[in-house]
């Protein structure tokens, strides 16, 4: 197990600040991101299409899209909070042991999700939709234990000057894993793998799919275990400025909330409008290109599950962009990143808002092209303007926290579903008009944001 300590640069005087890392380093730790996020975008691009292939009405897939949010809301904290006071150093470290943990359940999780349909339970039948609801639950659960220790250990290892590089490494690997899960249903039906099946059943094409992800995420996920050594408590301490207490007390998640740097708040503000309008991506995609393009609601019919590969071709093109786009955005000096941060949006919010007003599919790929620039800024700012204002106190447990400024939002959207839905006349497309009004909000929202850098 190679030990970042060595692989380093380190500054004049180490107990100024943390070190310089190289470049290696920062990939291996951020590696099996890669695999963790193809998961994740199985989840999100095939889920709509699972639960109504299995019979679920359109009109109640809010209640199965609060389940992930719900998921990463209670267990992002509390893994943070944990791994603040861990030291395992046969199992890896502070965060690593909860990786390990979290990508074990997750491949057990993967295999079966896709499978909901096939165990004999009867299309839309209660045990059926019970079945999918809680192996998604879980696959959720997992998938944020698994992927909480990325975002965390560059905030405990990487300095100010190297995290927006790490940060954008993660978001390149992250977008490189949702391209990889959003084609291969494609792809694999493509090859012949056949895209359709019986009546409830889901494609083998999807099942694939998962399987694939699952094997991608072990072995992505060992890169990183095996290579990446964490720093030790004292080491950590001195690196941060911090007593080797400061993270085995306290830590009491209201004296922290109330004690957060106000650019949390901010920032939880705009995150509030992005997540609540791609939480209806995701959710109502697939049906409102089946009824736009392929002209059917019949989950069924061989031209929804035609539009349920295309929706993952899309959200390849929409990874592609953000990958792209991430690039510019680091590019752009400090005194702009407000203005590149709600410019995104902005573009963002366009794509949303026509995917209403086309019916040809190839014209979609602009619509999503906007849409992964603003995934882009997304996956950019927030964390990096977050934990430059936080010292190494309690790190894990503040960013668990701010994960709910992305879980939260989720849960309201699908709840709000349930009213909006209907109010909007049951059409799928319809809640692309709202998620892009809701974008613009975000954009405006950015303006709030003023950015301050603890070390």
């Amino acid at each position: 197990m190679a030990d970042v300590t060595k692989d380093t640069t380190t500054v004049d005087n180490p107990k100024t600040g943390l070190p310089k890392l190289s470049a290696s380093t920062i990939w291996m730790i951020n590696f099996g991101f890669l695999g963790v996020q193809t998961a994740f975008t199985l989840q999100s691009s095939q889920m709509s299409r699972i639960f109504q292939t299995i019979g679920a009405d359109p009109n109640n897939l809010g209640w199965f899209f609060i389940l992930p949010p719900l998921a990463g809301i209670i267990v992002q904290p509390i893994v943070g909070y944990y791994s603040d006071r861990t030291w395992a150093p046969k199992l890896g470290g502070r965060r690593l042991p909860y990786l390990l943990l979290g990508a074990i359940v997750a491949v057990i999780v993967m295999c079966l999700l896709p499978n909901s349909g096939s165990l004999g339970f009867g299309y839309a039948s209660f045990a059926a939709l019970l079945f999918g609801a809680i192996t998604v639950a879980f696959l959720d659960l997992s998938s944020n234990v698994a992927m909480q220790p990325f975002k965390m250990m560059v905030g405990d290892m990487v300095n100010d000057d190297q995290k927006s590089y790490a940060y954008g490494i993660q978001s390149f690997l992250s977008n490189t894993g949702a391209v990889l899960a959003a084609v291969l249903p494609f792809l694999l039906a493509y090859f012949g793998l056949k895209n359709v099946a019986a009546k409830g059943v889901v494609p083998d094409t999807v099942k694939a799919a998962f399987y694939i992800g699952a094997i991608l995420l072990v072995v992505t996920s060992l890169f990183t275990i095996f290579r990446v050594h964490e720093y030790d408590p004292d080491t950590y301490a001195m690196y941060h400025g911090i007593t080797k207490e400061a993270n085995s007390t306290g830590g009491n998640w209201w004296t922290l909330l109330k004690s957060a740097p106000k650019v949390f708040w901010t920032v939880t503000l705009v995150q509030f409008f992005c997540w609540f309008a791609f939480q209806y991506l995701w959710t109502y995609s697939a049906g409102a290109i089946a009824d736009n393009v392929w002209h059917t609601t019949n989950a069924t019919s061989a031209g929804y599950q035609a539009a349920g590969n295309w929706y993952g071709v899309l959200a390849a093109v929409q990874s592609i962009a953000a990958v792209v786009w991430s690039y510019v955005l680091a590019k752009l000096p400090n005194r702009v990143h407000k203005l590149g941060y709600a410019g995104s949006l902005c573009l963002g919010a366009i794509g949303f808002i026509s995917v209403f007003f086309i019916h040809n599919q190839y014209t979609l790929i602009g619509s999503f092209v906007l849409v992964g620039i603003a995934w882009a800024a997304m996956n950019t700012y927030p964390l990096t303007m977050v934990t430059n204002a936080l010292s190494g106190a309690h790190m894990g447990t503040y960013l668990g926290l701010f994960n709910g400024s992305i879980c939260l939002p989720q849960i309201i959207a699908s709840v709000a579903s349930f009213a909006l839905f209907p109010l909007l006349g049951s059409s799928q497309s319809n809640m692309f008009l709202l998620g892009g009004i809701v974008m613009v909000i975000g954009a405006l929202s950015v303006f709030s944001i003023k950015e301050t850098y603890k070390a």
